[in-house]
């Protein structure tokens, strides 16, 4: 009906890349004429975006070579669930396609509200993925639908962290953890840290032992990435035997580390590789 109208009207799917796993990649056309991409991820997951490009520049992320276009509204953020949901269930949602979502956060704070109170989606299913803002966590908490978090940390060297998240706040890993962790321990949802396996850069024994000293004993899974490479990315993929080691590791010392594959590598829309592109 009248809802249906005002939605096709905000945005369409243009093209889906289906994935050999249960990915499904859907190319979103806004009204302007700008792209997204969201990502229907197994186990009735959704991965949508929160801005067209961002500027926070992760020299391991297509989407950072774009820069920031523009910001998505609420609406546009939601019309990315309900596309999806015309394709299959979605009882999910992480924000953790294009965009940075506390660069965008008043927009993406409704869309998360939205959902929590009338899109039928638990408040631990729904999925705040950031590199960390001045003030973030405090405004997360406010919310009447507090969301889980998952923090892209990717190094506990801080002066490695500025070179590959160029345009991160200069904070502290450890001080930006406990921050996150705080703010996860308040709302009663485990933090998930975010470490996109670069190969020679953040893959050795001294950074797994400095992960392990930063998370032992509280409640926070650690998902490693395998780096997907993108064009113009500066990076190697790490050696499969070398992620599970690394995971092995973790999981001795106690900590619940998972190997993510991420879904639609295959077909170019895997985690950092989202561009939007139409080829």
């Amino acid at each position: 009906g009248e809802v249906d109208r005002v939605l096709d009207g905000l945005a369409q799917v243009v093209d889906e890349k289906p994935s050999a796993g249960e990915g499904l990649g859907l190319l979103v056309e806004l009204a302007d004429g700008r792209r997204v991409e969201s990502v229907l991820l197994p186990k009735d997951g959704l991965c949508v975006s929160t801005q067209v490009g961002c500027a926070v520049g992760c020299t391991f992320c297509s989407t950072g070579t774009l820069g920031l276009v523009r910001q998505l509204t609420a609406l546009e953020i939601l019309v990315q669930v309900v596309l999806a949901r015309r394709r299959r269930a979605v009882r999910k949602v992480v924000f953790m396609g294009m965009g940075e979502p506390a660069h965008n956060l008043r927009s993406v704070l409704e869309a998360i509200r939205l959902l929590g109170e009338y899109g039928d989606i638990g408040h631990k299913d729904l999925v705040f993925s950031t590199v960390g803002e001045e003030g973030l966590f405090e405004r997360l908490a406010q919310g009447s639908v507090r969301p889980a978090l998952a923090l892209s940390l990717h190094t506990t060297d801080a002066e490695k962290r500025a070179a590959l998240l160029p345009k991160a706040p200069r904070v502290e890993p450890r001080e930006l953890l406990e921050a996150a962790a705080a703010y996860s321990d308040a709302v009663g949802h485990p933090l998930q840290l975010q470490w996109t396996l670069l190969a020679g850069i953040n893959d050795g024994d001294e950074e797994c032992d400095a992960l392990i000293d930063l998370v032992s004993g509280r409640r926070i899974v650690v998902n490693y990435i395998p780096f997907n490479p993108g064009a113009d990315l500066p990076h190697q993929r790490v050696d499969p035997d070398r992620a599970h080691a690394l995971t092995r590791r973790l999981h001795a010392a106690g900590v619940i580390a998972k190997l993510r594959d991420s879904a639609g590598q295959d077909v170019g829309v895997g985690c950092g590789q989202l561009r939007a592109a139409s080829e």
